[in-house]
């Protein structure tokens, strides 16, 4: 097992230790949820220790206060800050799932870099939609909005807290509807098109990662291209499975930083390091 694999277990297993909540079908509330987990772990997971910064943040833009919150944007900006998409290639345990799923022995597609490219906008469209404009501007009588994405669209948190808590809850089971249904539907389509595509909730779907993205060309964390040594053999882009071209753009915003460019190549023309 290599070390991304390997890391990001332990960043699973870490964001989600209240396991006696699995059993007991309950939520855990202690203080550690005041904190933000780097990647995208629902609230509701029983287990869950931490936060998801995007149900957090939308819960906050939704709320009768109508407050911004510094407090829960200075996770999401460390982070990015810090270490940009690398929190999707090596922490996200949704990212985790999907790689796992990938494994499965089905025959792989392989998504052209024409629809790639227009694709990939999409999740910048959920973030600004779902995340932002829809928890400010479409609120009920009493000021107050649902965290849209949370509720209407994320198979994580259909994986991660709907499932255990309607298996532990009869009264969840009794009161259980069409919203449910929905989520589920997106779950078992995000499962299948895992099977079959690299991680397409995380390229094409995720905010979170939309958000991270900004940050891969400025934050600390980065990766290089020793021009003296790249030979241009394009190894690179053929192992890619998220459609750039490392020796041309290391710090692509698509790049999850799985560290597979580097292993690959010949020449040993690409590293990674924090630089300031």
């Amino acid at each position: 097992m290599d070390k991304r694999r390997v890391t990001q277990i332990i960043s699973a297993v870490a964001a989600n230790a209240g396991l006696k909540n699995f059993f007991e079908g309950t939520i855990y509330k202690g203080p550690l949820k005041n904190f933000c987990t780097p990647g995208l772990n629902c609230y509701s997971c029983p287990g869950a220790l931490g936060s998801c910064p995007i149900g957090a943040f939308q819960s906050v833009l939704g709320s009768v206060k109508y407050n911004f919150s510094f407090y829960i944007a200075g996770f999401m900006l460390l982070y990015g800050g810090l270490f940009g998409r690398f929190i999707c290639g090596w922490l996200c345990p949704f990212g985790l799932i999907q790689d796992l799923l990938h494994k499965m022995p089905f025959k792989k597609i392989g998504i052209s870099s024409k629809v790639n490219d227009k694709l990939k906008y999409l999740k910048y469209l959920i973030l600004v939609l779902f995340v932002l404009i829809l928890p400010i501007f479409l609120t009920n009588e009493f000021g107050i909005s649902p965290p849209y994405f949370c509720e209407f669209i994320c198979p994580a948190g259909t994986l991660g807290g709907g499932i255990p808590l309607v298996l532990t809850n009869e009264s969840l089971r009794s009161a259980l509807g069409a919203l449910f249904a929905w989520k589920m539907f997106l779950l078992i389509l995000t499962i299948a098109a895992a099977i079959i595509i690299f991680r397409p909730f995380c390229r094409y779907i995720c905010p979170l990662g939309a958000f991270y993205s900004l940050f891969n060309k400025i934050s600390f964390y980065k990766y290089e291209v020793d021009k003296d040594k790249c030979t241009n053999c394009s190894a690179c882009t053929q192992v890619c499975k998220i459609n750039i071209e490392p020796h041309k753009n290391p710090n692509s915003t698509e790049c999850i930083r799985c560290g597979e460019c580097k292993t690959i190549c010949p020449a040993n023309a690409i590293k990674s390091s924090f630089k300031l």
